[in-house]
Order: C-alpha cells, then structure tokens, then sequence
C-alpha cells in the first residue's frame, strides 16, 4: 500500500499531477520520491534535458531536382509551461510539433 502513495521524479525530469477531483495540478513537481493519493490522482512525467531530433525531409530545389534534407533540431520543454503542454498537447508534445515546425523552417 505504501508503494501506491509515492512515486519517484528522476533526475532531468519533472512531474504533473492529474487529479480525478480537481483536474491538473499547476505546481511541477521536481526530482526527489513525492507522495500521491492512490486511484485518484496520477503523475505524468516529462523529460526537460536538452533531446536532439533528426527530421528529414524530401523538397525541391530550383532546377526542379529533389533534394534529401536532414535538419536536427534540440529541444526541451520550459518546466514552468508543463501544465499547459499537457493539457494541450499531452505526453508525445514533441511528435506533434516538431515535424510541422522543421518542414515550415525548410
């Protein structure tokens, strides 16, 4: 039963707590073990280190010729932000955003 009240936040990473009571918490919790209450509130956590991201892309240059483009991109999320990230984005924010990102900017 103990186990079920704590969870622990690695290093690098932060934690949003769901709550089936009152929705999402807007305090990210840091590294350390934190307590939660079992079967009605639940984290989610988020890796903030810098990730870096290979996206390609297939475009056209001027003389009509395709082209094979590879642009690597590093992110990380801003921890304060994390609450709204997954609200409006959820867990996978980076699948969502970074390719429409990376093929506007090529």
């Amino acid at each position: 039963l103990v186990n079920h009240c704590l969870f622990n936040v690695e290093g690098g990473h932060r934690a949003v707590i769901y709550s089936r009571l009152s929705g999402l918490s807007p305090v990210v919790r840091g590294e350390g073990t934190h307590f939660k209450i079992p079967w009605v509130q639940r984290p989610y956590i988020y890796n903030v280190r810098s990730t870096p991201r290979n996206i390609k892309s297939l475009t056209g240059s001027r003389d009509l010729q395709m082209v094979d483009i590879n642009l690597r991109v590093i992110y990380r999320p801003m921890q304060e932000k994390l609450p709204e990230v997954y609200r409006t984005l959820g867990l996978d924010y980076d699948e969502r955003v970074l390719p429409s990102i990376a093929n506007e900017t090529l």
